[in-house]
């Protein structure tokens, strides 16, 4: 109890958190997905994804309505590709909106300015964002979401088995209206237990340990967030103007700080790899459709300005 107390302060101080949102840990951001549709969403409930990651959350939000079989909820998907920009009107007006913020498949991201956009054009709406792999990594804006959440083994820089999950006080009262208390994992009875700082399952000691060391000596995230988009700044410029590869999202806008992907027209992407392994370095694989054509680099804090020198010259 006195190791988490201490953990939540740390983490408020670090990701730079509003007071009046309560934190909580579970143990992935795919047990978030879980919890946003068995405890937060009702009515009109619209997911918008633009990659692997976000269809599945989409996916089992349909699995698990068959099986609640809760009347009145309408899901509905909004699939907006790779390189096109977002979506800011529905067809119908949402009571939910679950998004993507940035999406681990390939390297998009959903900008600030639209997350700011939806927030006004549906002040009603409860919005709930999966931000695995940008949280901790770059400045998020928190007004704009009701819920977030993120695994910790991407900006994090921490072993997986642990996710961090942010709530409003709007999604508290959308949990109490919904009022959902079938499951161990439902959000009232997660919330009851760190309300007095437990967890409603046996607690994961050492990975919140580890949270408590990392956020104990990590910059703040407003510098972190500078740091990161400066350094996804000058390499995708460099992709651009001193290799042979290019970016695989085109569009400036809604291309990730924090996961960049690259692609290869000419060179096979295995030979790539193992081209890179053979000099110390380990890209990521391309993930769903794009698994034989692109290569994913991790721009996350833990990585080193030098180690990113040296990934460019090889690259070259």
């Amino acid at each position: 109890m006195q190791l988490w107390a201490g953990t939540d302060s740390k983490l408020r101080d670090s990701l730079n958190i509003p007071d009046d949102y309560e934190i909580y840990v579970t143990s992935s951001a795919t047990e978030c997905w879980e919890i946003v549709n068995q405890s937060l969403i009702y009515g009109n409930t619209t997911y918008v994804h633009n990659g692997a990651f976000g269809k599945k959350w989409a996916n089992y939000a349909v699995k698990n309505n068959l099986f609640l079989n809760r009347k009145g909820l309408k899901i509905s998907e909004w699939g907006f590709g790779a390189n096109a920009e977002p979506p800011t009107e529905f067809q119908t007006e949402p009571d939910t909106i679950c998004l993507t913020h940035n999406e681990t498949s390939n390297g998009t991201y959903l900008p600030d300015e639209y997350l700011t956009k939806i927030r006004k054009q549906y002040p009603k709406a409860f919005i709930a964002l999966d931000a695995t792999s940008s949280m901790a990594g770059i400045l998020l804006p928190w007004q704009t979401g009701d819920v977030w959440f993120a695994s910790v083994q991407k900006c994090f820089g921490l072993p997986s088995g642990l996710a961090v999950l942010i709530v409003s006080p709007k999604a508290i009262e959308r949990a109490e209206t919904v009022n959902d208390g079938a499951f161990y994992n439902s959000l009232l009875n997660i919330r009851t237990n760190f309300l007095k700082n437990q967890t409603p399952y046996t607690p994961n000691i050492l990975g919140i340990a580890l949270l408590n060391k990392q956020v104990s000596f990590v910059q703040n995230s407003a510098i972190i967030d500078e740091k990161i988009r400066s350094r996804a700044a000058d390499f995708y410029q460099f992709i651009k103007t001193q290799t042979a590869f290019d970016s695989l999202i085109e569009t400036q806008k809604v291309q990730s700080p924090t996961v960049i992907a690259i692609r290869s027209k000419e060179i096979d992407v295995l030979s790539v790899i193992g081209k890179m392994k053979a000099k110390g370095i380990t890209l990521g694989k391309g993930y769903g459709e794009w698994k034989n054509d692109t290569f994913r680099i991790a721009n996350f804090p833990a990585i080193t300005d030098s180690e990113f020198g040296y990934l460019k010259e090889a690259l070259k």
